[in-house]
């Protein structure tokens, strides 16, 4: 675990699960945007194992290596969670097209509670680094 008050494994975890989750939502408007368009194909984004591969990794390979006490954390990360993909299976309509606008729908409100649900854990951890910060 990160010695530095702001560079916390948990609240980076958490940021980059919001990132996959904004990336997962413009990918379900992409598809509901495209429902009517002829030969489009239902698009979909698997964050979740690039973030679950990213936190079990020991050590990350291209983090600096702090060779003084003084040097600050890396809080960046390489974990790329736009890739996109073809969802499997539905049904692929006379024009080629396979978006079901149910499952996109549901998709996105499954996708919105999770983001909720992080930012609110983001949110109460913050307040409570605050309350600790002004001795409350």
């Amino acid at each position: 675990m990160s010695s530095s008050l702001f560079s916390d494994d948990a609240l980076s975890a958490a940021t980059l699960a919001l990132k996959g989750l904004t990336a997962r939502h413009q990918t379900i408007s992409s598809n509901i945007a495209n429902v009517d368009t002829p030969g489009y194909s239902a698009k979909q984004v698997d964050f979740e194992t690039t973030l679950q591969r990213s936190l079990n990794s020991p050590k990350n390979l291209t983090s600096m290596a702090k060779t003084n006490k003084l040097h600050l954390d890396s809080s960046t990360s390489t974990a790329s969670f736009l890739t996109t993909s073809n969802r499997a299976g539905g049904t692929y309509r006379e024009d080629g097209n396979n978006v079901d606008i149910d499952t996109e729908l549901m998709d996105m409100a499954e996708t919105n509670i999770k983001y909720q649900a992080i930012s609110q854990r983001i949110s109460g951890k913050l307040l409570l680094l605050k309350a600790i910060a002004q001795g409350g």
